[in-house]
C-alpha cells in the first residue's frame, strides 16, 4: 500500500509565508524609520496609548492614534468581504485578490510625499497589514501572523520545549518554521530600515516586488494543493 500524502494550498505554504513576514517585516521598518516613528502593522500599542492619553486627559492625542485602530478594523472587513465574493464567484481567487489590492496601494503610498503627514501613510500602512494578515492565517497546519512576531515566537519556543522534551520530530520541524518566519520579518526590517534610509518613501516600492513575487506564486499555483513536504 502506497504512503498517504498530505497536502496544502499554495497561500498556507511556507514558502509564501517567508515572503509575506519579509514585507510585514519591511514596512514595519518603512513606518518607524520613514513616518514618525510609529509601527503600524500592530495596534495593541496604539490601543495603550489610547487609554493612557484618555486617563490624562490628553484628548487630541488619544483622537490622532483613533484613525489607524479603524483602518485595521476595515482591513479586517475588506479580508472577509474578498473571501465571500470569492465563494460566490464574483472574484476568482480572494488570496491573489488580497495580494493585488497591497500592491496597488503601497504603489500609491509611494508616490506620497514627505511632506504630507505621516499619520496618512501609517494609517494607509496599518489598512494593508490588517488585510494581509487576516487573509494569510494559517501556515501549512498552524495558525501563524506575517505581520508580527509575538504569537509566532510563542508557537516556536512551545513546539521547541515539545521537541526537546518529547524527542518529537514533527515539533521540532514546526518550531523551524516559526523560526524561519521570524527572521524573514526579522530580514524584512533589516531591508526596510536599509533601503528607507537612503530611498525615503519611494523606498516601500521594494514590499511591492516582494509582493509582486508572492502574487506570482499564487497565480502560478492557482489554488491548486502542493505536497505537504515542507
Amino acid at each position: 500500500m502506497g504512503k498517504i500524502k498530505f497536502y496544502q494550498n499554495t497561500s498556507e505554504s511556507l514558502r509564501l509565508g517567508l515572503l509575506l513576514a519579509l514585507a510585514g517585516g519591511y514596512l514595519d521598518a518603512f513606518t518607524f524609520i520613514g513616518r514618525g516613528g510609529v509601527f503600524a502593522n500592530a495596534q495593541t500599542g496604539n490601543i495603550v496609548l489610547l487609554g493612557i492619553y484618555a486617563a490624562q486627559g490628553r484628548w487630541m492625542q488619544a483622537i490622532l492614534v483613533v484613525p489607524p485602530i479603524v483602518a485595521f478594523v476595515l482591513g479586517v472587513v475588506v479580508a472577509e468581504s474578498l473571501k465571500n465574493f470569492a465563494s460566490k464567484g464574483v472574484i476568482r481567487d480572494w488570496a491573489q485578490g488580497v495580494l493585488l489590492l497591497e500592491i496597488l496601494v503601497l504603489i500609491v503610498v509611494g508616490f506620497i510625499p514627505s511632506s504630507v503627514p505621516d499619520l496618512y501613510v501609517t494609517v494607509t500602512i496599518s489598512f494593508i497589514a490588517s488585510v494581509q494578515v487576516s487573509s494569510f492565517r494559517k501556515l501549512i497546519d498552524e495558525p501563524y501572523s506575517s505581520t508580527m512576531c509575538t504569537g509566532n515566537l510563542r508557537s516556536a519556543s512551545k513546539a521547541l520545549f515539545e521537541a526537546v522534551t518529547k524527542h518529537d520530530r514533527t515539533a521540532a520541524r514546526r518550531s523551524g518554521r516559526f523560526f524561519a518566519i521570524i527572521l524573514a520579518f526579522l530580514c524584512g526590517a533589516v531591508l526596510g530600515g536599509v533601503l528607507t534610509v537612503r530611498f525615503s518613501e519611494r523606498s516601500v516600492w521594494a514590499a511591492v516586488i516582494i509582493l509582486l513575487v508572492s502574487f506570482g506564486m499564487l497565480f502560478a499555483g492557482g489554488r491548486r494543493k502542493i505536497p505537504l513536504t515542507e
